[in-house]
């Protein structure tokens, strides 16, 4: 199927591949760090006394609803303005990875994620805490923009969907990272939320530093003139200097970018159609799993069941732990049986998950009831599995197949919407769960398994598989499928 060329690709899975990928994913490290810190913070009584006083003596209050305790439209701001800053500095970054690299946008990331991390963690008051994360958002917007696109450009065909899952797996990393020292800081009152909020620092500076020592993609030097230099990379990529095929390709593809001035324009046309489709609906079915929100509110939703102080405990350690092992399971995987049995074998599992556990928080956890131990231990094995089929299935591949999809002409501008619509997404659940949790109840898990249902169905329908096509000839995927061949325009 794929170009004849492609056959001759030479080259093996060097150190350097190895390395050059561990240093970019460091960008998910900061991303899931983010994500998995906020939720600890806002279970803590330090911080909610300091911040967000009403929901404390919410928190406090014997007789208030158990799905309401945490309704707070302040609180949920704190999680999303994160996300509509990324969604912004998205749309910043795609013309500077376009112009002057990937690798640029990855230092300006993790500059920003260095400067919101201590800015949070010296915050006085609300307006200083929600700059903090604005600024982390920033940085959200430009590493979401380019570490995909950098993995997936300096992998080789054969392993591309292993490397790329990198980027899911350090962002899993973070989450339980962040997790266990939240549960860990809370120890220190009064300021232990501040020591959370400001580790984040750590990996902001090695993002930078690494960043600085990272070599740009071929794609990215040979589509901006130099060639030479590409020509060189790749070869240090790849081992080997017999990489004409591959060179070729890559040259030929970079021909076609620079005939391309507005490649927002150039996405809009027919021929670009089912990539632009999996670009807005990937990232979208991504979040419209409501895993974000499990994430982002775990600790607040044990406690709520009747974990008290352990919820931090459960929710960071065990869930944090599950996600990470079942990125580990989508990294083996998902080069040998493909992209789309993970999605919907992931997809099913979810289902089933959300179903079970909005059934026993309906049947028995009322407005002002604990759950009993026995039903408690159940949530807590039903959330793990959910996220177990999230972590090797849509976690990483809602970014994986987007990034890979596009032709280097476009590809900056088609990571660019990717990113946004992910981002505009998160920022609407996020700000959403806590009203809409304190209004359906139980059956907010019921509107996720709806969600996930839609999108699993789609994917059997809708999506061709990707595993081992080289990325300069994904294009010739969607001339073999049943549906989109008949959208595409004849030549």
């Amino acid at each position: 199927m794929a170009n004849e060329r492609a056959e001759q690709y030479q080259g093996k899975t060097t150190g350097f591949v190895t390395i050059t990928c561990l240093v970019a994913a460091i960008g998910g490290c900061m991303f899931g760090y983010d994500v998995g810190v906020a939720g600890g913070v806002t279970s803590t009584d330090d911080f909610l006394r300091e911040f967000f006083s009403n929901v404390y003596a919410k928190r406090r209050n014997a007789h208030e609803n158990n799905y309401c305790k945490f309704n707070d439209q302040g609180l949920a701001a704190f999680n999303s303005s994160l996300y509509i800053a990324g969604l912004v500095a998205t749309l910043v970054a795609s013309p500077i990875t376009r112009k002057y690299g990937r690798r640029v946008s990855i230092i300006c990331a993790g500059i920003f994620f260095l400067v919101g991390a201590a800015v949070n963690a010296g915050s006085v008051n609300l307006s200083m805490l929600l700059l903090g994360r604005i600024m982390l958002g920033f940085g959200v917007g430009f590493e979401s923009q380019a570490v995909p696109v950098y993995l997936s450009e300096v992998s080789p065909a054969h392993i591309r969907g292993a490397l790329s899952v990198l980027f899911q797996l350090a962002t899993t990393l973070g989450i339980f990272s962040a997790n266990m020292i939240s549960y860990v800081t809370q120890k220190f009152s009064p300021w232990g939320w501040r020591l959370a909020l400001g580790t984040a620092a750590f990996p902001a500076l090695l993002m930078s530093l690494g960043g600085y020592f990272l070599p740009e993609t071929p794609n990215s030097l040979i589509q901006r003139g130099l060639t030479e230099k590409g020509r060189h990379v790749l070869e240090k990529l790849r081992g080997t200097r017999n990489v004409d095929a591959e060179f070729q390709d890559l040259i030929d593809a970079s021909l076609l970018a620079s005939s391309i001035k507005h490649p927002f324009r150039e996405i809009l046309e027919k021929r670009h159609r089912p990539q632009l489709v999996m670009a807005v609906l990937m990232p979208m079915f991504q979040i419209l799993t409501g895993v974000n929100c499990i994430l982002f509110y775990a600790p607040v939703m044990f406690l709520t069941m009747g974990f008290g102080e352990n919820s931090l405990l459960y929710s960071g350690v065990l869930l944090g732990f599950v996600l990470v092992l079942s990125t580990f399971v989508s990294i083996g995987l998902v080069d040998k049986l493909g992209r789309r049995p993970l999605l919907l074998s992931g997809g099913l599992q979810m289902i089933t998950c959300q179903i079970i556990v909005s059934v026993i928080l309906g049947l028995k956890l009322g407005d002002n009831q604990e759950l009993s131990q026995g039903y408690s231990i159940m949530l807590v094995i039903f959330f793990s599995l959910f996220v177990l089929g999230y972590g090797w299935s849509w976690g990483p591949l809602g970014y994986t197949v987007p990034s890979e999809v596009f032709p280097l002409a476009i590809r900056s501008a088609g990571q660019s919407i990717t990113v946004a619509v992910n981002l505009l997404f998160t920022f609407i659940v996020a700000q959403a769960f806590l009203y809409l949790l304190c209004a359906l109840k139980f059956g907010i898990f019921l509107l996720f398994a709806c969600c996930v249902s839609v999108m699993t169905i789609f994917v059997y329908f809708m999506l061709p598989e990707t595993k081992g096509v080289p990325i300069e000839d994904m294009s010739l995927i969607w001339t073999e499928h049943w549906f989109w061949k008949k959208m595409l325009p004849e030549n």
